[in-house]
């Protein structure tokens, strides 16, 4: 069974996190909720509050099969400017793990040379943080072990697009069907 986390921080956008866990949840994917922060209560870019399931300190990023970067602000400078995020990012992207981030997040790769050579796609605006990458408005582009995505409008699009990613076509269409989505 796969086992991804998900980097929530205060000032994330809640529907980008919260989406993706809800739909592997639903899948059968284990997806932990990790705070970033110094307690498991997050507050999002909207102040919607909500209690993630671990302290980042107290896992081990190793133990994932991927991790996940939802967007907002100012959630991406706090994920950007995180050493215990950065340092599960760059083990990720060596081990060739999955790394998904969507809206301002996907910036972070490419600033740290992860977009580098891959066809990648993030909110308007952060175009400039990919310049040796392949930039298109796709709402979701996946290319190898790098999925990304516009922002908070395609969050559906995205959770399903790690779902097949991680589970395959077939369970990411049965998903799909049971949210009943674009019917």
């Amino acid at each position: 069974m796969s086992k991804v986390a998900v980097f929530m921080a205060d000032g994330c956008e809640e529907i980008e996190g919260l989406t993706v866990v809800d739909i592997l949840r639903r899948a059968g994917i284990k997806i932990d909720m990790l705070s970033i922060g110094d307690n498991l209560n997050v507050t999002g870019s909207h102040g919607i509050q909500f209690r993630a399931d671990y302290l980042m300190t107290d896992k081990n990023s190793d133990d994932y099969d991927g991790v996940i970067l939802p967007g907002g602000m100012p959630g991406t400078t706090s994920l950007e400017n995180n050493t215990l995020v950065q340092s599960a990012l760059r083990k990720q992207f060596s081990a060739g793990k999955l790394i998904a981030a969507i809206c301002a997040a996907p910036s972070i790769l490419g600033k740290n040379g992860m977009a580098n050579g891959k066809k990648v796609t993030s909110y308007p605006g952060f175009e400039e943080a990919f310049s040796k990458a392949t930039y298109v408005t796709d709402p979701v582009v996946t290319d190898g072990n790098v999925i990304t995505s516009r922002g908070m409008g395609t969050a559906i699009d995205f959770a399903l697009a790690i779902l097949k990613y991680l589970k395959g076509e077939d369970a990411a269409c049965e998903m799909a069907k049971k949210i009943i989505y674009n019917q």
